[in-house]
């Protein structure tokens, strides 16, 4: 007899009220706990997610207790409303875990929200195969269907068993690491590309050692796994270098520090402030606002300008032209007061203009300045300088001269050669 069977026979019963009293009694006891543990909880998380319903506390609380009911009960009356409700919110607890560790790891992807259905649907099939007591026949059906590899035979019982334990560590990794990275690495590591690179490693172990693990439950055989590694290291030799020295040069730059998230760089003439280092790339993003793909091989073995390796402070030169009757010293405090009143250049170190040299069209200065924030463009800024002190220049009546080339002619010299060649 199913749970639904039984559950038909009892209908009706006095019994059948006091098990809805006793599971009613869970859900508010659940309920209770999952509002009291989280007290003034804000945000996001994956025990007591945004409203404490839809947290994993919740239903994992109303599991035990059910269970713990059900357990109790059962000494005195059958049990059918309890045995029908513990497949209930173990699924709810599964879809909860899956879909809050999904949440909290990957917050922007959208893949992952198509997951987390499919997830939820296997969740509630097995419940409702559980319920109508099909699960026991289609455990045995699953488990004569055979697969063979080689000499090795494998039920299509096991494969399912191992996909979903696998499953289950992956979420348990996941969930660990993230847990890692926001209660510990948040803390301890101040520096964002390394506590970028810990969380990559931790999450790789975690996922590595989860594998093994989860290989050996099901009975695989981990000796062989050595012949497979040493397959691996010859494609990665091959066929694969490309892509290993990229996975490997990700982790240099990270561990050396020699480039992090938010400096300044120039690659291949390509300017912009580096966004994100993945294992295999590294995003930089122009002021203009395109993004450029870089792959970590070339940030290594290539020339890359680090704009704020050491600080922010980026010095910026601002050419410019007068002619030579022009008063020096006029020219040097109008280039100053231009300087000064941009809200962008800093004050110490102070702005200086300098006479660079006497060019062929005129006297040629150098305005001097610094800045802190290149992430926020150059172009914008040296346009408002240079209008500031094209403006004050022709205010104080001083030449900007044009590119002159005088040409002398030599008239009798000229007539003489043209006669002779006649």
């Amino acid at each position: 007899m199913n749970d639904f069977q039984e559950l038909f026979a009892h209908f009706g019963d006095s019994a059948m009220w006091v098990e809805l009293g006793v599971l009613a009694l869970s859900l508010g006891v659940a309920y209770g706990l999952a509002r009291w543990v989280g007290g003034g909880h804000s945000g996001d998380s994956v025990w007591l997610g945004r409203r404490t319903l839809d947290g994993l506390l919740f239903p994992v609380l109303a599991l035990v207790l059910v269970y713990a009911a059900r357990y109790g009960l059962a000494r005195y009356q059958a049990v059918p409303v309890l045995k029908l409700a513990l497949p209930i919110f173990m699924s709810l607890a599964a879809i909860r875990l899956c879909v809050r560790v999904l949440t909290a790891s990957f917050p922007l992807s959208k893949s992952f929200r198509r997951l987390e259905r499919w997830l939820s649907w296997l969740a509630w099939g097995v419940a409702v195969l559980w319920i109508v007591g099909l699960l026991p026949a289609v455990l045995v059906e699953m488990e004569q269907i055979t697969l063979t590899f080689g000499k090795t035979h494998v039920s299509l019982r096991t494969m399912v068993e191992g996909l979903l334990s696998s499953g289950l560590v992956l979420m348990l990794v996941l969930w660990l690491s993230a847990t890692i990275e926001k209660r510990v690495l948040l803390q301890t590591v101040s520096d964002l590309s390394m506590r970028k690179v810990a969380s990559n490693m931790i999450r790789a172990g975690l996922m590595l050692m989860g594998l093994l693990f989860v290989l050996s439950a099901i009975g695989v055989d981990l000796t062989a796994l050595s012949v497979l590694g040493g397959a691996l290291g010859v494609g990665l030799g091959f066929g694969l270098q490309k892509l290993a020295a990229n996975y490997v040069s990700g982790f240099v730059i990270l561990l050396e520090r020699s480039m992090r998230i938010g400096d300044t760089v120039k690659v291949d003439g390509f300017e912009g402030v580096v966004t994100d280092i993945k294992a295999r790339y590294t995003l930089i993003r122009s002021v203009g606002g395109h993004e450029s793909v870089v792959p970590n091989e070339i940030i290594i073995t290539q020339r890359v300008e680090n704009l704020t390796l050491a600080d922010k402070v980026v010095v910026v030169t601002l050419p410019v032209t007068v002619g030579y009757e022009s008063d020096v010293e006029q020219v040097q405090r109008i280039l100053l007061a231009a300087a000064g009143r941009c809200e962008r250049v800093l004050k110490d170190p102070e702005p200086a203009a300098h006479l660079n040299q006497f060019g062929a069209d005129g006297l040629e200065f150098t305005l001097v300045l610094w800045i802190a924030d290149p992430e926020n463009g150059l172009l914008s800024m040296r346009s408002h300088i240079n209008m500031d002190i094209l403006r004050e220049l022709r205010a104080a009546g001083i030449d900007i001269p044009y590119p002159q080339r005088v040409v002398h002619l030599r008239s009798g010299e000229y007539n003489q050669k043209l006669t002779s060649s006649s």
